[in-house]
């Protein structure tokens, strides 16, 4: 469940002169914009952008950079940013010049379903004239490699085939934990493949087999980009939200907030699980997604919660 939902009494027309108003004079009122945008779809924003052009003859997105800066300027880019374009926009962002952005990568394709997969490689070559697997695989190699291609193919197979839990359970072991060296090519054959329930359920198989859950096998063998996109597929395999949880609790640990996870989390998840991911996140670390934001303060507790939640009234003496 997303925290972002469609506004109920939507106006394109009348939210188009208020953004127009907001940035209209000497500097820009900076919590109109924040507060109309994210009480918005992305679908509404679209419209908004739509009639803000033909009320005014200038797109919206660019009159909004010509008015704010730094962080927020960011934020209000990313919100209006259609979903899969947005996806794109990031992937080409993180293998653009010198050295890739592994993990925006592997959280991308981690967690995206196929279909969405599917739509970023189509959105990727049209806006970037360019492929998307070709620009991957020029920066990356080995099995690391290899795995990511299989995601971006966004095909993987549909629900359980129990006559092959038990045997890519026992394959998953022999290739790890089971022999001596690793069989990297069956690991990512299969986390690669097969889906995310037939996958839960070769988890628990393989738990009784090893004696430890799959996720140790994989760190006891595995080593690097690899092992990350290993670990995250089968995060997501498990839960999701449970992964963006913890992606937001390792983003928010470091010394000074990583900015840029915790955006996309927030932008991308905002419409899908962003109330899921909280409640897991409260339930993992023992502490409210919102209290651990404002450590420090952070614009993004707007998007984490709904329009009537009182936090919102609080958003802009935390802001940064």
């Amino acid at each position: 469940i997303g925290s972002v939902r469609p506004f109920v009494n939507f106006n394109a027309k009348n939210d188009a002169e208020l953004l127009h108003r907001a940035m209209k004079g000497v500097g820009t009122d900076e919590d109109v914009v924040l507060m109309l945008l994210t009480s918005r779809s992305n679908d509404q924003r679209q419209q908004i952008k739509a009639a803000y052009k033909k009320a005014y003859g200038k797109d919206l997105v660019s009159a909004l950079k010509s008015e704010l800066g730094g962080l927020f300027e960011s934020l209000i880019v990313a919100l209006m940013t259609p979903p899969t374009l947005y996806d794109a926009s990031q992937l080409q962002k993180a293998l653009k010049g010198a050295g890739t952005d592994d993990d925006v990568l592997i959280e991308i394709l981690a967690s995206r379903t196929g279909e969405q997969i599917k739509d970023i490689t189509k959105v990727y070559k049209n806006e970037f004239s360019a492929k998307l697997e070709k620009d991957i695989c020029g920066d990356t190699s080995g099995h690391y490699q290899k795995l990511l291609v299989i995601l971006l193919q966004g095909s993987r197979e549909e629900g359980v085939d129990e006559e092959k839990i038990e045997k890519d359970a026992k394959d998953l072991y022999a290739a790890g934990e089971g022999k001596f060296g690793t069989d990297e090519e069956t690991l990512i054959k299969i986390i690669g493949n097969r889906s995310a329930e037939h996958l839960r359920k070769v988890f628990d198989v393989y738990k009784k087999l090893a004696g430890s859950e799959i996720e140790d096998g994989i760190r006891g063998e595995t080593t690097g980009n690899l092992e990350d996109l290993l670990l995250a597929v089968v995060k997501c395999a498990r839960s999701v939200p449970d992964y963006f949880a913890e992606c937001l609790y390792k983003c928010m640990r470091r010394a000074g907030t990583d900015d840029s996870t915790l955006m996309r989390i927030m932008v991308s998840r905002s419409e899908v699980d962003m109330l899921d991911i909280r409640a897991s996140f409260q339930k993992k670390y023992g502490a409210s997604l919102h209290t651990t934001i404002q450590h420090p303060p952070s614009f993004s507790t707007v998007l984490f919660f709904p329009p009537n939640s009182p936090s919102r009234k609080r958003l802009f003496s935390m802001c940064q």
